[in-house]
Formats: C-alpha cells, structure tokens, sequence
C-alpha cells in the first residue's frame, strides 16, 4: 500500500509535506520504548511518592522480625547450616519482604484502574500487551530491590549479623527470579480481582503462607519426609534457599536446579499474563 502525501498551502503557512499512513499501517513498527519508559516511570512514581508506606514501613515491618528472633533466644546461639541462627534467617527475610512488595505493587495498578475507571489509562495508549506487562513488572521488581536494599543495609548495620554476600549472582539471580515471579502473580491477581478484598485474599491466603512456610525460619532438613516433599513442591521454598546461599554459602536444595526451575516458572507465567492481557480478560467491556 502506498502512502499518500499531501501539501498544505496558505498565506501564513510553509509548503509542508503532510505524511498520511493508511488504515492498518503501525507507525511504530517496532518495541515503543518512549511509552514502555514512560508506563515504568508512572508506575515508579507512584510508589515512591508515599515511599514511607511502600518502601520504609515493610523494610521496618521485616527487620522486626529479625529484632525479635535475636532479642527472644538471647544468651542461645543455635547454628542452621554451618551459620547462626541470625544469619541463617536474614536472607530470608530481605527476599520475602521483597517479594511481598513486589505482588502488592503489580496486584495493584491494574485493580485500582478498574475500581476507579482509568484503566483506560493502560489500554488505549499505543502500546502493545507485552509491553504493558514488561513496565508493570519492570515497576513491580524495581519497588522490590528497593525495599530488599532497604532492609539488607539496616541488617548490615545490626550487631551480630552478617549479610557480606558470598556469591553475588545468586543474590542478583534469586532476587530477580523471585521478584518476577510474585509481579507477575500480582498482574494476573489485579486482573482477576473486582474489589480490593480479592487482591488482599491471595495476599493473606496464598503468598503470605507460601512464604512463611518455605523454610525462611527453619531448614527442611529438619523436617518430616512428608511436610519436606511439601515443602519442595513450593516454588518460594527455592527462591529463598538459592537467596540464602549467595549470603552463606549453602543451600537447602541444588542452587542449579532452583535458578532453571525459577526461570522456567516465570516463562510460563508471563505467558498466562500476556495471553489474559491479549484477551482483555475482565479488562475490556
């Protein structure tokens, strides 16, 4: 098909060439990156103009818990996997508050739009699903390492604590890997849930458990054949234990396999995520 090009003429107007594209054309024939950036900027910004409740509250909320464990055993100094107790759960808990984080920034962009009716702020611009899905989760993973990097230097300055990364790629491998996989369970929760109350039952019944129970405070080791088949059946279990090993240096499971597996779950999920967006899914009337 051609394209047709006009001239305008007037006495107060230059001879400008005036390009139309057919119907059907894409004018932007490639990645929009001008729009993804943008959409992740929003996104950014609008977590981190109430950073004291997105950023700082959850990074206090988790170093509570570290307080409290190491406050209650006192003078008792138990060692998990060759460590002690306090640096034993420390990576356990940056990477569950930065997954926590990251499914309550994506579980909420696209819920709040259809609560308030500007999702039309997500669907009409020019920009395709995998890139709406790329700045959401983009968003959702960088309120994560934000949270992650709050709570990592306030344990870093904590007696008796040790989080000096071991093997930094598993931190930053992990980390990643485990930020993704709560965005994008976020995305497909903001795209199913009606009211907040649907977002905050997966948050309370789903994620909050799995993440509890995936050996953040304890080691399988220690546990029953049944509740440690359980247990690895439980995709956090792997995010933490490969998290934890990049700090200690050992791991409750085979690090290879948990980085293969995690990557292979979020290939899948951000195809389920993709395709409910493609199919607009309780998105579009």
């Amino acid at each position: 098909m051609s394209i047709h090009q006009k001239t305008a003429h007037g006495p107060d107007r230059d001879s400008t060439p005036i390009v139309q594209l057919p119907d059907g054309v894409k004018q932007i024939r490639h990645v929009n990156w001008i729009g993804l950036n943008t959409l992740y900027l929003k996104e950014v910004r609008r977590f981190f103009k109430v950073q004291l409740q997105t950023i700082w509250a959850p990074a206090i909320t988790t170093l509570l818990y570290l307080i409290i464990f190491t406050v209650a055993l006192g003078a008792v100094k138990p060692t998990v996997l060759g460590v002690s107790f306090a640096d034993f759960i420390a990576p356990g808990l940056i990477i569950m508050g930065m997954m926590q984080n990251a499914f309550a920034n994506s579980s909420f962009s696209l819920l709040v739009g259809k609560i308030q009716g500007t999702i039309v702020d997500y669907l009409m611009p020019p920009l395709s699903n995998a890139e709406v899905l790329t700045a959401l989760t983009a968003a959702a993973v960088t309120r994560a390492f934000m949270v992650g990097g709050t709570i990592w230097l306030a344990m870093a300055f904590w007696p008796d604590v040790n989080v000096t990364p071991v093997h930094f790629w598993a931190v930053l491998w992990f980390g990643l890997m485990g930020s993704m996989m709560l965005a994008l369970i976020g995305v497909m929760t903001s795209i199913w849930a009606e009211k907040f109350d649907h977002a905050a039952a997966v948050s309370n019944f789903v994620v909050a458990p799995a993440a509890l129970l995936s050996g953040t405070f304890y080691s399988v080791d220690k546990l029953s054949p049944t509740f440690q088949a359980i247990s690895h059946a439980n995709p956090f279990f792997y995010v933490i234990s490969g998290f934890r090993y990049g700090f200690i240096g050992n791991a409750d499971s085979p690090v290879q396999f948990g980085a293969l597996l995690l990557l292979v779950i979020n290939v899948i999920l951000a195809t389920i995520c993709y395709a409910l967006l493609r199919s607009g899914w309780k998105l579009r009337a």
